[in-house]
Formats: C-alpha cells, sequence, structure tokens
C-alpha cells in the first residue's frame, strides 16, 4: 500500500519510517513546523533519514501554533521542565490537540500524493499526557480520515501499544541510525539528558539493552517513573 509518514525527526518516527518500508511503498514523508525549541535540531533529523532512504520529504509550516497556542514546547512559552516524562509537569509541553492538527493536514496531503494510507508513531508511553496519542482519540480520527477522503485512507499507528524500549528493539532490528534522531526538548546543541523526553530516551535504551550513541550534557541517574 502506499502510504505516507509523519516524520517528525524523533526517535519514535524514525523507526516508523523504516519500519513502513518493510511493508508499504513510502511515497512521502510529511513532518511540521509549530515553533517548537527543538524544531532546529529535529527537522533536520527528519530531512537525513528521508535523503538516506530516498524518499521526498515535506515540511509544513504552522506558523499559527507557534504564535497562538500556549505550550511550554513552543518559543513562545516557558522553561522545558525536568523530570520524568510522565510526571503531571510535562503536561506543560503538551501542544493543544497538535496531533488532531496534523493528521488533518496529513489526510489531504497523503490524498493528494496519491496514498492510501497514513502513518504515525504515537506510543503508549504518550498516552499518560498526551490525550491524541491515545487509541480512544485514534480510532475515531481513523474513522474520520477514512470517511473524509475518497481513497478512503487508512491511518495506521504500529506502536500504539507498543513501549519506547520496544520501539528501539524495533529500531535496532532494523538498522536505524539512532545518532541521526533528535529527542530533547530544550533543542542546545545536544541531549540535554534531564528533561522529560531525554529521560525517556535514556530510559528506552536501557530498558531495551541496547547501546544508546546519543551524548547527553548530563547523565545523572533517572529519576524513578511516578506511580
Amino acid at each position: 500500500m502506499k502510504v505516507v509518514v509523519l516524520l517528525s525527526g524523533g526517535l519514535d518516527s524514525v523507526t516508523a519510517l523504516h519500519d513502513a518500508l518493510r511493508a508499504h511503498e513510502v511515497v512521502a514523508a510529511l513532518s511540521f513546523d509549530y515553533g517548537a525549541k527543538h524544531h532546529a535540531r529535529e527537522l533536520p533529523m527528519a530531512a537525513w533519514q528521508c535523503a538516506l532512504l530516498g524518499i521526498p520529504h515535506s515540511v509544513a509550516p504552522l506558523g499559527f501554533v507557534g504564535n497562538e497556542f500556549q505550550s511550554d514546547l513552543l518559543n513562545s512559552g516557558g522553561a522545558i521542565p525536568d523530570g520524568h516524562y510522565e510526571e503531571e509537569s510535562m503536561k506543560r509541553t503538551v501542544v493543544p490537540f497538535r496531533n488532531g492538527i496534523m493528521l488533518s493536514i496529513a489526510a489531504g496531503f497523503a490524498e493528494s500524493r496519491g496514498a492510501e494510507g497514513l502513518l504515525i508513531a504515537a506510543h503508549s508511553g504518550d498516552h499518560a499526557i498526551y490525550p491524541d496519542c491515545r487509541e480512544s482519540f485514534m480510532e475515531p480520527m481513523a474513522r474520520a480520515i477514512r470517511e473524509g477522503t475518497y481513497a478512503r485512507i487508512e491511518l495506521f499507528r504500529p506502536f500504539i501499544e507498543m513501549d519506547k524500549a520496544g520501539i528501539v528493539r524495533r529500531g535496532a532490528e532494523l538498522g536505524v541510525d539512532f545518532s541521526r534522531t533528535w529527542s530533547c526538548y530544550k533543542g542546545n546543541d545536544v541531549h540535554c539528558g534531564t528533561c522529560g523526553t531525554c529521560v525517556e530516551r535514556r530510559e528506552a535504551f536501557l530498558l531495551a539493552g541496547v547501546p544508546d550513541p546519543t551524548a547527553y550534557a548530563s547523565t545523572a541517574p533517572l529519576p524513578s517513573k511516578p506511580r
């Protein structure tokens, strides 16, 4: 099946891109620039992966999100919190209805590219803080995309029940160069090692038993997962 992959340049979406090539014909990858602090580091990773694989890559500008939405993930927001990914404080980095907006645009993009499917890398670790990453959101969104397109585009979410460690293991099986992925929400020259997404990344490699090629500014002991 011809598919479009939503590609942020992060570990999850890059692994999903490589995984999709095993089962589908990937006609394009679509990234979004919505004014996040880490886009200058993350989006070049998406471009690099697409160039490696010979896949057309497009970036959709969503400047209104950065200008009008409230989230500490955005350049217009406050400081990125440190701590475990599932702590209450990480909700400050949620961009309201981000996946709903992106999937709506991606559905039109996919149909315009002659695709029959759309693939997103949402996973079980996202469920704690992102309501638009849960299957309770994805299932009706998939139905809306299918019913709202002439091509009856299918929404694939292969990692929806998989944790981050499982994604790392899958990426290792596929030969993904994890050094060419980006997670840190702070967007500095190297991963900070202490923000929620860095903690999640470090934890995932440890649990997966896969060597982590990432350079971190701090490798302080990982915080405990909240109850």
